[in-house]
């Protein structure tokens, strides 16, 4: 192997791993060549040198791991569980957390969860997004909730502030797909899938409002892209504009300011008509509570 390059000289001894990964465990220091660690995929071998690898698990395999993370459980029967999801916790692994998601604490909650597919996961929240979330317990309840979601008769309101005053109420219906040239962000995109968002005025604050949102559909990130496609982006979020000047810690909220604060469905089993809410979560109460003390001084 003289004249190799370190990365490919492993690949060829360690053939059940991919370059790529032996590349990513070279960068991460877990290589050593004659004992000294070598961070450079590219550095040549010489030849007759002993290489030691501290092979790590591909972080994927990893994903449907139990991990005992607290969850505010709202409701639960042999069904279905209700939660009250914080803001922070990605719920699927993917890409870059592939650890430390609801489903991994689903997996901790409910060993037989794992018996479902994505432990019961039928709908998401986005990470930074806190509130309510339904999980199904069984195939059929898993089965039974999808339809409701795609005859849209699970209804979802949320909380939110948003920058300035929009009407006292109103519906954006317009389509969402993925932004044209910045893929990481959705948009209101001629042709796309069909979304519609009502909103109504809660609360005037000092350069925002508290405002109810009700969705007809479910797209990624509809009630950011939405409210922001009107001209009054959510507070604090970073991707579609809200991050602008208001008073006091308010002008540093540290997520987008929206919460599920009401959950309502037809019992997969009993076919019931259940309602759940909640609380606003603490950082937006006193998100609203800031800006409302503002607007009164002002």
């Amino acid at each position: 192997m003289a004249g190799m390059r370190l990365d490919a000289g492993l690949a060829s001894l360690l053939p059940e791993y991919s370059r790529s990964r032996m590349q990513g465990w070279i960068r991460a220091g877990l290589v050593q060549r004659d004992g000294q660690i070598r961070n450079d995929p590219k550095s040549r071998l010489d030849g007759g040198e002993v290489l030691q690898v501290e092979i790590e698990p591909d972080p994927a395999t990893l994903a449907d791991a139990p991990e005992d993370i607290p969850l505010d459980v709202v409701f639960e029967d042999s069904h279905i569980l209700v939660l009250n999801k914080p803001a922070g916790l990605v719920v699927h692994p993917g890409s870059g957390n592939w650890t430390g998601t609801l489903l991994n604490a689903l997996l901790a909650h409910d060993a037989s969860l794992a018996e479902v597919p994505r432990a019961g996961i039928v709908h998401r929240l986005d990470k930074e997004t806190s509130g309510l979330m339904v999980v199904a317990k069984t195939i059929p309840a898993q089965t039974d909730l999808v339809r409701q979601l795609q005859a849209r008769t699970v209804k979802r309101h949320y909380a939110a502030v948003v920058m300035g005053y929009p009407p006292a109420k109103g519906l954006v219906d317009e389509p969402i797909d993925r932004h044209p040239t910045q893929r990481v962000k959705m948009a209101v995109v001629p042709g796309g899938r069909e979304a519609r968002t009502h909103f109504r005025l809660v609360e005037r604050l000092q350069g925002a409002s508290w405002v109810e949102c009700v969705l007809d559909t479910g797209r990624t990130h509809q009630i950011r892209v939405h409210m922001a496609h009107i001209g009054h982006p959510l507070v604090g979020d970073p991707v579609y504009g809200g991050r602008k000047s208001l008073p006091g810690s308010a002008g540093s909220f540290s997520r987008q300011a929206l919460h599920a604060f009401q959950l309502g469905l037809k019992h997969p089993a009993s076919s019931e008509e259940m309602v759940w809410r909640v609380p606003l979560a603490e950082d937006l109460e006193q998100l609203i509570e800031e800006l409302r003390v503002a607007r009164a001084l002002a």
